[in-house]
C-alpha cells in the first residue's frame, strides 16, 4: 500500500500542485511541460501513473480485507504505520532510479532544468523513508511481543 500512496504523493504533489515535473519532461521523456501539446501528452501519460498507483493502492486493500476476513490480527499502529512509510521509501527509491537516473524522462525539478541535487536528494529521502519505517514497524513488532508476553504471565499467575 505503501508504494500505491507514494506514486499518489508523486503525482499529485510534485506533478499537479507544485508542477515540478509531469511524466515525460526530462531529457529523455521528449514532452515538454510549456507547450499545449507536451501538457496534453503529459497529462494522458501522468494519468496512466496515477492509475498504476491505483491499482497498487487496490490491490493492497484487497489484500488487507482477505487478512480480515481470515481473522489475522491486524499489525499494530506502529507496524502498519512503518510499511506504509517503508513503501512509499521503496516508490522513491524505485521511481527515482530508474525515472531520473536510469531512463532520463524526467527529474524531480525539471522546471528548474534538473538540477542533480534535487534527485540525489529525492533518493536520500526515500532511503530515509524505508530506515524510518522499518525502524518504526519493528519497535511496533516488539511493543506487541511485550505486551503479549505480559498478558501471559499475568494469565500463568493466576490461580
Amino acid at each position: 500500500m505503501g508504494v500505491g500512496l507514494g506514486g499518489f504523493v508523486d503525482g499529485i504533489l510534485l506533478h499537479q500542485i507544485l508542477q515540478w515535473h509531469h511524466m515525460l519532461t526530462g531529457e529523455n521523456g521528449g514532452e515538454p511541460m510549456d507547450t499545449v501539446a507536451g501538457l496534453e501528452t503529459n497529462t494522458l501519460v501522468d494519468g496512466f501513473f496515477h492509475v498504476a498507483t491505483w491499482a497498487f493502492v487496490a490491490v493492497a486493500m484487497f489484500l488487507t480485507v482477505r487478512a480480515w476476513q481470515r481473522r489475522e490480527l491486524a499489525p499494530p499502529w506502529r507496524g502498519h504505520l512503518g510499511m506504509l512509510l517503508a513503501g512509499w521509501g521503496v516508490f522513491n527509491v524505485v521511481e527515482g532510479a530508474i525515472d531520473h537516473h536510469i531512463l532520463g524522462i524526467h527529474h524531480v525539478r525539471d522546471d528548474l532544468g534538473a538540477p542533480l541535487e534535487w534527485d540525489l536528494a529525492f533518493l536520500a529521502f526515500g532511503g530515509l523513508l524505508i530506515v524510518g519505517g522499518l525502524v518504526l514497524a519493528k519497535s511496533g513488532e516488539r511493543r506487541r511481543h511485550d505486551r503479549d508476553a505480559d498478558r501471559a504471565e499475568r494469565a500463568a499467575s493466576r490461580p
